[in-house]
């Protein structure tokens, strides 16, 4: 299959992307097409919608032999389903789904039409593989089961974000940040109260650590990350 455009997001590895899309709507991305794919007849009419599923690539997801279990985060880590009861990145074809907000479509000469998105739940400079319209008709289903998705605990955790340590930052960067601890990022296997835990976010690392229901940043280090540059 054909990558027909690259994600831009504040993620430059997997620690801290939401488990899924639409958890965190503060989170803002950019879809850039491929050159061959910038011609604004390809999306035509998609203006007239508000929400867009993505078919993506795993594309930092280490390569695994095949196995027909998994072990998902959400169940701690420690309980195996079926790797089609679940979203798990090693399958045997490494395809994503998401939806997310379609905010805005912008324009330029050199890149043609952006999509410009929100809630997205990928690593910056993941490949695109497919761009459909969301439609609430079918799309949407109130009476559906979560399955075990379902059965679990809530991970919304109380986030002590100091100011001084966002002097840095935009509104909008802090209150993306904000939201994304709040789903507690660490793996769900972890409970160490003295651990401290580091991820990427725009040009930052982001040092935290957990006891009990609160979360604390303890540090915000100014990085000299470069993203990649727009194809």
């Amino acid at each position: 299959m054909d990558i027909i455009a690259h994600i831009k997001t504040d993620f430059p590895t997997k620690f801290g992307v939401p488990r899924q899309s639409g958890l965190v709507e503060s989170l803002h991305s950019k879809i850039i097409f491929e050159p061959e794919y910038r011609s604004p007849d390809c999306i035509k009419g998609l203006e007239r919608f508000s929400h867009i599923w993505l078919l993506w690539e795993f594309s930092q997801a280490a390569q695994k032999d095949f196995s027909p279990t998994v072990r998902p985060p959400r169940l701690g880590g420690n309980t195996r389903v079926g790797v089609f009861a679940s979203r798990s990145p090693f399958r045997p074809n490494s395809i994503g789904l998401s939806c997310v907000r379609l905010e805005k479509i912008e324009y330029s000469k050199a890149l043609g039409p952006v999509l410009c998105v929100s809630g997205a739940d990928m690593t910056d400079g993941t490949p695109i593989i497919d761009i459909k319209p969301y439609l609430p008709y079918t799309d949407s289903r109130p009476d559906a089961l979560g399955g075990f998705a379902d059965e679990v605990k809530d991970y919304s955790l109380r986030v002590d974000l100091p100011e001084a340590l966002t002097k840095g930052m935009t509104e909008e960067q802090r209150t993306a940040l904000t939201d994304i601890l709040m789903q507690d990022p660490r793996p769900s296997y972890h409970d160490d109260p003295e651990r401290i835990y580091g991820f990427g976010f725009a040009d930052y690392e982001i040092k935290f650590r957990v006891c009990g229901e609160v979360l604390t940043v303890t540090d915000i280090i100014k990085t000299d990350i470069k993203k990649p540059v727009d194809r």
